[in-house]
């Protein structure tokens, strides 16, 4: 099966490059040989030479070909790829004068090339190599006779051999820094995805408890709340009692989806529908939870309104973010939704005091808050709600006052892309 299958492993890509080095170098070699041939500058074993450089071209279409498998591209393999190629240049210089052939150098680039992509002991081996083969051109090769002057020839190959092994040389070292950057990058996000996953591990085990001991004091609330409804009659304090009623309602649901999520171990059934009724519905809920706050909300967006299908920590992390700007300021906080063709844009403003740029930005770690009372975890599980739906949530001090939280995601978000 030759299908193009996209491996990202170290030695593959490497594999890619030597092979991409290689074609150009075969084509450099071949047109020397050609342009010696065509100008009769030197007396050649040309039958020899095309042979070696035409064993070279299917090895090359070969590997081509064998890079577009899924097999995987071990450092052996890449060993003897360059060992392939000491072999495949030692005998151009034994039909072409041997160790006083000015590409004589071009032995250096194979050897740098292990040097620094493979382990020590490939790179000992191929060293060995190399330096059994270039002894060996020292006293067998094919002589050299010209028809110019030998210093000439000899200036203008050690030219070329230079500029060709400096380029080579170049562009692996250049390419495997950049690998090696990229590289070191997904290590940092690793190490931070991790050490995420275990604070929301910690936090998880512990929200499952406290969902189990919180069910029978809010029970115990629901009938007391009952019994005072019937108890007393008066309107004012009856519209109190029912709010309070409903504030209890909603945490038993929530604690009732958190513990079936918990038991069932996978996500609750999610049902696509528009941004802007996900939005609408989630914002009815949240102003139920702060009957105290005000918004105004305003669609942005033109066009064909995007399709969602968020899951249940998705909406409550937006009404995380909801809370946070209401807890700043409950008055006139401002709600916006917009989309583009890749992703939806929802901004919260609040008219808050504010918070610095630099505090900002602390904002979302674990166990930080600006809050004179509360445990810093909100907004932290929020982004990882947000980041597992491939979105993203930014807070910004606003240039007017407050702050404005930025909440983006892809459209189609349905929180399974981390």
């Amino acid at each position: 099966m030759l299908a193009p299958v996209q491996l990202l492993s170290a030695t593959r890509q490497n594999l890619w490059r030597l092979t991409f080095v290689r074609t150009l170098v075969l084509g450099a070699q071949a047109g020397s040989v050609g342009i010696a041939y065509l100008f009769d500058l030197l007396h050649l074993p040309w039958l020899q030479l095309d042979i070696t450089l035409g064993f070279s071209a299917i090895v090359c279409l070969l590997t081509a070909i064998r890079l577009r498998t899924s097999w995987p591209v071990t450092e052996l393999e890449y060993a003897v790829q360059l060992a392939f190629d000491l072999f495949i240049h030692s005998a151009l210089l034994y039909f072409s004068g041997g160790s006083t052939n000015p590409f004589v150098s071009y032995y250096l680039v194979p050897l740098t090339i292990a040097a620094v992509t493979l382990p020590w002991r490939y790179s000992l081996i191929l060293s060995g190599i190399a330096l059994a083969l270039y002894t060996l051109m020292l006293a067998n090769f094919y002589p050299v006779e010209t028809f110019v002057a030998r210093e000439k020839l000899q200036i203008y190959g050690m030219w070329l051999s230079f500029a060709l092994a400096a380029g080579v040389i170049t562009f692996f070292a250049a390419r495997m820094a950049e690998e090696l950057r990229r590289q070191e990058q997904m290590r940092a996000l690793r190490r931070e995805e991790g050490a995420r996953d275990q604070q929301l591990l910690a936090v998880a085990t512990e929200a499952a408890g406290a969902a189990h001991e919180l069910g029978t004091p809010l029970a115990t609330m629901s009938v007391l709340l009952k019994e005072m409804q019937q108890d007393h009659k008066d309107p004012a304090l009856q519209e109190d009692l029912s709010v309070l009623q409903d504030q209890v309602k909603l945490c038993k649901e929530t604690l009732q989806q958190l513990v079936r999520a918990a038991e069932a171990n996978r996500r609750l059934a999610v049902q696509e529908q528009t941004v802007t009724r996900w939005l609408d519905q989630a914002l009815n809920r949240w102003h139920l939870m702060r009957p105290e706050a005000s918004y105004r909300f305003q669609r942005l967006g033109q066009g064909d309104v995007p399709m969602v299908a968020p899951p249940p920590d998705l909406t409550q992390a937006l009404l995380n973010l909801l809370n946070n700007a209401a807890d700043a300021c409950p008055e006139g906080l401002e709600v916006n939704l917009d989309w583009s063709a890749a992703e939806i844009s929802i901004t919260i403003r609040d008219h808050g005091a504010g918070v610095p740029l630099a505090v900002a930005e602390q904002i979302g770690k674990p166990f930080f808050t600006t809050k004179g009372k509360g445990f810093g975890l909100g907004l932290f599980l929020s982004k990882a709600s947000v980041t597992r739906a491939g979105g993203s949530v930014k807070l910004y001090p606003h240039e007017e006052g407050g702050t404005l939280t930025e909440l983006r995601l892809p459209r189609n978000a349905t929180g399974d892309e981390a």
